[in-house]
């Protein structure tokens, strides 16, 4: 058996799964109804879907007069992913199924400046792995905050973690013996919003992440803009004032001086809104008591984020705007700065452009992570190289025993 070539329809196959593996069995019909399929269409996606061993047909659906539909079903060993988001001081794991949906997560700490990072972080990942399901592990995807020269070769340079050129892809295949995918994280969860997510629903869109770094996904025609060094998106590092606080890339007055988790926090300590010694936990348990000048401090970040995303509406002409991060707990404080800011500063054929804000966990990172593995059965344009290779053959070797192989 052979996996085809992929085209546009690649996204319509994986929305087929995940709505498969999130609500259960359903037939042709009722699959094309949901995810706004013509018939033809969903016809041809499941037989193909079928021949690569990912559904099969179950039994028929009782009918309420006519002729009975068949159920389709995923097939249940099609494979699994684990899914891991570096930060500096802790890694969170996730193990997804081929529908996209979350198995078992756990948290580790983790030292990203040791000298020993690159072997604790192939041992957490061993660790984890051993008490995954039995069913066929298909890659490991690594979601890092910085810049990833490429997902299949998974050289890492990143101010967030202090690591310049690290090879962790490299390092990770070798002491695991399983195809590794490295991206930028936020990259990774636009990948999953484009499966599974508001996203699948629209071929440009950003994806904006608010929390203890600033960052952005673009995504154009369906495809994640990477840059020439895997670096597009950081607008945490757009210039907004010269003389602002240094920022950890080494320049001054970068919007995530102003409005990242630690800025927020350092601003209010510096107007005495929180003690000195408090942090973010106390600066929103005293907006949501209704304290002003905690509201305050959040309202004005809301405020500069969207005078930003104007700038970006306007260079870029997305359908949405979709808003996630550790941030977003926040985020009815940050609206009252942000939609005002946001609205007026859009040429007014711009300001209508929808902007959708998604409740988050922090294992939501690793679970973008896992998706870099999951989307390699369609990915077209062989963003994951070699390594995509292997997870599609892995995908083949065992899907074959369902009796398709040829």
């Amino acid at each position: 058996m052979a996996l085809r070539p992929m085209a546009r329809t690649d996204v319509n196959r994986s929305a087929i799964l995940a709505h498969l593996g999130a609500h259960g069995p359903a037939s042709r019909a009722e699959l094309a109804r949901s995810l706004s399929l013509s018939p033809a269409l969903m016809t041809q996606l499941s037989k193909d879907l079928i021949s690569d061993g990912l559904i099969r047909e179950l039994a028929h659906q009782a009918s309420q007069g006519g002729r009975p539909a068949r159920m389709l079903g995923l097939v249940a060993s099609a494979g699994r992913a684990v899914g891991v988001k570096v930060a500096a001081d802790h890694l969170a794991f996730v193990e997804v199924g081929i529908d996209g949906t979350v198995g078992r997560t756990a948290s580790e700490p983790f030292d990203a400046a040791a000298s020993t990072m690159l072997a604790v972080l192939a041992d957490r990942l061993r660790r984890f792995i051993a008490g995954g399901a039995d069913t066929p592990l298909l890659g490991i995807g690594v979601g890092v905050p910085g810049d990833v020269d490429a997902q299949g070769t998974g050289v890492v340079n990143s101010t967030q973690l202090g690591w310049t050129n690290a090879p962790i892809g490299a390092s990770l295949r070798r002491e695991l013996g399983l195809p590794v995918l490295v991206e930028n994280n936020v990259n990774a969860v636009a990948m999953a919003e484009r499966l599974y997510g508001l996203g699948r629903r629209h071929s440009s869109f950003l994806v904006v992440t608010i929390g203890t770094g600033i960052g952005a996904a673009i995504v154009v025609d369906g495809v994640i803009v990477r840059g020439t060094r895997g670096g597009a998106g950081e607008i945490g590092h757009i210039p907004v004032r010269e003389d602002g606080p240094r920022c950890s890339c080494g320049n001054r007055g970068c919007l995530e001086t102003f409005i990242s988790e630690g800025a927020l926090v350092r601003i209010a300590r510096e107007r005495g809104v929180i003690a000195a010694d408090a942090g973010i936990t106390a600066l929103r348990d005293a907006a949501a008591a209704g304290d002003t000048a905690a509201a305050t401090v959040f309202s004005e970040a809301g405020h500069l984020l969207g005078r930003t995303l104007a700038g970006l509406v306007h260079a870029l002409d997305p359908e949405i705007i979709i808003l996630l991060g550790e941030g977003t707990t926040d985020w009815a404080h940050w609206s009252f700065g942000f939609e005002p800011a946001f609205r007026a500063a859009l040429m007014p054929s711009r300001r209508g452009v929808a902007v959708a804000v998604e409740s988050w966990q922090d294992d939501s990172w690793a679970q973008g992570a896992a998706t870099l593995v999951l989307a390699t059965p369609f990915d077209a344009d062989g963003v994951a190289g070699e390594q995509g290779d292997l997870v599609r053959q892995r995908l083949v070797e065992q899907a074959s025993p369902q009796g398709d192989a040829s």
